[in-house]
């Protein structure tokens, strides 16, 4: 089991997550409004700043940064290892009695931290952000998004708020439990609706971005999509089970046809267009069922070899006790 980091920093109730990945045009814009969120704070905070192997000059800002504040943290991945992956880093390093995750765009407002608290102190464990309205985002987007937390809702066995990305407020309680999930396909938002406990919801209207363009493409949401389906549920390996049988079905049925055509009827013409249908439609239907087994035995392949999660570069803002208390819980969860 992990171990948990509140005992080095007794004093601090609550901590923000900030995953950056290249947003060096939003981060002084970003930095004003953290700050001023942590000025308004009922209590000592920190903002721990994940750096996800940004290529821009971000990351140096930010050092710059932590080195000034000392409510503000740093903690540089060795590489991108993606949005989900850098999230569980800065859990690990946090030690708030609240821990609140947000996105460096801005499309996640600081000022939303402060509905957030309120119904954190009303007792509810995990309190997520609603999207009322997303503003500056294209219809495609928008219509796919709908459509995806629809279908999710239907295929998964876990509760999941629809309209509800990471951005959300967890209690230590609810964050110890998170830190006993070990997986390595991680769909964080599904992982704490799985473990259950009170849970509480704001709602914002969504701005545009401030700076800067998007670094979830269609292609990367496509991806974090499919992890959410296959790692909250085995419907997928059903539906392939039932659609094998169906097509196995109706190809039998299809063959007694042909036997009997062949043996009472004279006009059989053999054609190739038939067969060429046939055969690519049941060609479809095997790869199609080899890759949904191939996205549950991907996944097992990734769990079995045990790597950690990530690697961290660097800390800044830590002391030497923070830091090495934030790599024993990477350490405890590759041996979980």
């Amino acid at each position: 089991m992990a171990r948990t980091a509140k005992s080095r920093k007794p004093d601090i109730r609550y901590s923000l997550i900030i995953p950056v990945f290249n947003e060096e045009a939003v981060l002084a814009v970003l930095l004003a409004r953290v700050k001023a969120l942590l000025d308004q704070l009922d209590g000592p905070a920190e903002a721990i700043f994940v750096d996800d192997g940004s290529r821009d000059a971000g990351p140096v800002y930010l050092a710059g940064m932590a080195r000034q504040d000392k409510r503000l943290r740093l903690i540089r991945l060795s590489r991108n290892f993606g949005h989900q992956v850098a999230i569980t880093a800065g859990m690990d390093a946090a030690v708030g009695e609240a821990v609140i995750v947000m996105d460096a765009d801005l499309q996640d407002p600081p000022e939303v931290v402060l509905d957030m608290v309120g119904k954190w102190k009303e007792g509810h464990d995990i309190v997520y952000a609603r999207r009322l309205r997303r503003d500056g985002e294209t219809a495609f987007k928008k219509a796919t998004a709908a459509a995806y937390y629809r279908l999710l809702s239907r295929m998964s066995d876990v509760s999941i708020p629809r309209d509800v990305g990471d951005f959300r407020l967890v209690n230590r309680k609810a964050l110890d439990a998170f830190k006993m999930m070990p997986e390595r396909d991680r769909f964080v938002r599904g992982m704490f609706g799985w473990l259950g406990f009170s849970q509480a919801e704001v709602t914002y209207e969504r701005p545009p971005r401030a700076a800067g363009e998007t670094k979830y493409p269609f292609w990367k949401m496509l991806r974090l999509a499919v992890h959410g389906i296959v790692s909250f549920s085995e419907k997928p390996l059903r539906f392939a089970l039932w659609a094998g049988l169906a097509v196995s079905g109706v190809s039998v049925f299809f063959g007694l046809y042909a036997v009997a055509a062949w043996l009472f009827s004279d006009g059989v013409v053999s054609g190739w267009a038939s067969t060429v249908v046939i055969v690519s439609f049941l060609s479809g239907m095997n790869l199609f069922m080899t890759g949904v087994v191939g996205l549950y035995v991907g996944g097992i392949h990734a769990e079995v070899k045990r790597r950690p999660l990530y690697v961290v570069d660097e800390y800044i803002g830590f002391d030497a006790a923070e830091a090495g208390t934030a790599l024993s819980a990477t350490f405890d969860r590759r041996l979980a």
